[in-house]
């Protein structure tokens, strides 16, 4: 199976972009491991997320604990006690190992801008990276018009909130240094896609 073909994209980013408060709490919650009662206590009974309904609140449980179970301890150890630079860029390598759509954003497209010193992302670079995914994962053919709109926003929400662009009005592209904490623990995860999308300016 070459490169190309292992890439499957999916679309379930749409419930929340990087969630930094709530992912605090969700990162304490796998600090103490807390076994599926003390879940259910914390999430449904508690609200700790504050959501207005159990149903919304175990979504996004849900989507949080996928992305921070795709990484381990040391992670979540950075997540839950870090600045928001490091909290941040943590989120945003647990979304990049949880979302290839996310990474191959990143990778292609902002990389791309930097290179050729367009210092701005739009929607039509979103629509034409789209494109793209859909010539390798067809299923990306099938999403609504209302999906793609709505991954658009996550995504570039996930990338104001990680400093990459400016904010998600401007879309402007910030220069970012990765924190010496991140690097260091993707270095020693060989989490090498990680870094390669993050290291893009």
């Amino acid at each position: 199976m070459n490169n190309l073909e292992k890439k499957i994209y999916n679309g379930d980013i749409v419930a929340g972009s990087l969630l930094m408060e709530e992912s605090r709490k969700i990162a304490r919650l796998l600090l103490d491991n807390v076994d599926s009662d003390g879940w259910y206590q914390a999430i449904v009974l508690e609200n700790i997320l504050q959501k207005r309904s159990p149903a919304a609140a175990k979504k996004q449980a849900r989507l949080i604990k996928s992305r921070l179970t795709t990484m381990d301890r040391d992670l979540w150890q950075l997540v839950y006690d870090g600045s928001s630079e490091i909290t941040s860029q943590a989120l945003l390598a647990a979304s990049i190992k949880r979302s290839r759509l996310v990474g191959d954003f990143m990778d292609i497209v902002l990389r791309q801008h930097w290179q050729t010193f367009t210092k701005k992302i739009s929607v039509s670079d979103w629509n034409q990276f789209l494109d793209t995914c859909s010539q390798i994962d067809p299923r990306v053919d099938t999403w609504k018009d209302s999906t793609r709109s709505k991954l658009k926003q996550v995504v570039f929400r996930m990338l104001a909130e990680a400093k990459y662009i400016e904010s998600t009005r401007t879309c402007k592209l910030i220069p970012v240094s990765l924190a010496p904490e991140i690097e260091k623990y993707l270095v020693k995860k060989s989490e090498d896609y990680v870094l390669k999308c993050m290291k893009i300016a």
